[in-house]
């Protein structure tokens, strides 16, 4: 099922999301194929659960967009370990459609996390995919990209946003 995702400015998207207790479950393997659904219907590489509403620590990557099956990845209750180097690219959110800005990040990103059945998991990601560790772990640590931008630009993208919602065409 295809949920509809959180913009900018919905409380879920400002605070951390809840520790996932209860791996395996028919709930959670439901969650997680909603959760892959979405990112496609939307066009996105990485989807966290706060996106849609749920504010738990889990988040789903497809740096393949659907192509790859094998890059498919669930992160649940994921930390980053290491960060190396600086890339600086384009980076949107789905949350916050039409925006994007350049935002610098680790080039080679190493995170943790469990997966759907619990166990836990390391792996290093390089550009995109560090980028998109990056990205999804500070949705659920309830921060949006926007952080990473200048205050002015931030503020620049809020007050658009807020003209966007007076005028209705903000949903």
């Amino acid at each position: 099922m295809v949920h509809p995702i959180v913009k900018l400015f919905d409380p879920v998207l400002e605070r951390e999301a809840e520790t996932v207790m209860e791996f395996d479950t028919l709930e959670l393997h439901k969650l997680l194929a909603d959760m892959f659904e979405s990112m496609y219907a939307a066009k996105g590489v990485g989807l966290a659960a706060p996106q849609i509403g749920i504010a738990r620590k889990i988040a789903v990557i497809d740096t393949s967009v659907g192509e790859n099956p094998a890059d498919k990845l669930v992160l649940i209750n994921p930390k980053i370990l290491r960060l190396e180097g600086k890339q600086t690219g384009e980076e949107g959110c789905l949350s916050i459609p039409g925006f994007r800005e350049q935002v610098t990040r680790a080039k080679r990103a190493t995170m943790k996390a469990q997966n759907a059945k619990g166990e836990w998991f390391e792996m290093t990601g390089e550009d995109l995919l560090a980028r998109a560790f990056q990205h999804e772990i500070d949705h659920l640590n309830g921060k949006l990209y926007i952080k990473h931008i200048s205050a002015l630009k931030r503020d620049l993208i809020k007050r658009k946003v807020k003209k966007l919602v007076k005028a209705g065409e903000w949903k």
